[in-house]
């Protein structure tokens, strides 16, 4: 019996990407904390940034999912704090939270790139 793919497994085994799923939200809720408490939207697609470059590096299959998981807690968190705390951020201020996709999606692609450049440079032979 022959062993699938790095990256496949077979039906009913756990990947073990729930720590990563965890990882990114715990990301995404700290960059919308940031963008709420500094109030720079700079700043908070800096985090947004990096966050999506490490997971799109540690985890480079499906990218996407990085941005989206990141990417969806700013503007969740910016809506909650709107609801929920005293200090409330303009309408603005949660629209333009929806840009942080483009930084997370050129950090994520960015990562699994840079993953695939670094497996093709230090590969077995």
């Amino acid at each position: 019996m022959t062993t699938p793919p790095e990256g496949i497994l077979p039906e009913g085994k756990s990947g073990g990407d729930v720590y990563y799923y965890l990882l990114a939200a715990l990301f995404g809720a700290l960059a919308g904390w940031a963008d709420i408490k500094v109030g720079d939207l700079l700043f908070t697609a800096m985090i947004v940034l990096a966050a999506c470059m490490l997971l799109g590096f540690i985890r480079p299959r499906k990218p996407w999912r990085w941005v989206v998981i990141v990417g969806v807690f700013v503007p969740a968190v910016e809506g909650l704090a709107y609801y929920f705390l005293s200090q409330k951020p303009e309408r603005a201020q949660i629209y333009e939270s929806f840009l942080t996709f483009m930084p997370g999606i050129a950090g994520a692609f960015g990562g699994a790139m840079g993953r695939g450049v670094v497996d093709n440079l230090f590969q077995k032979k």
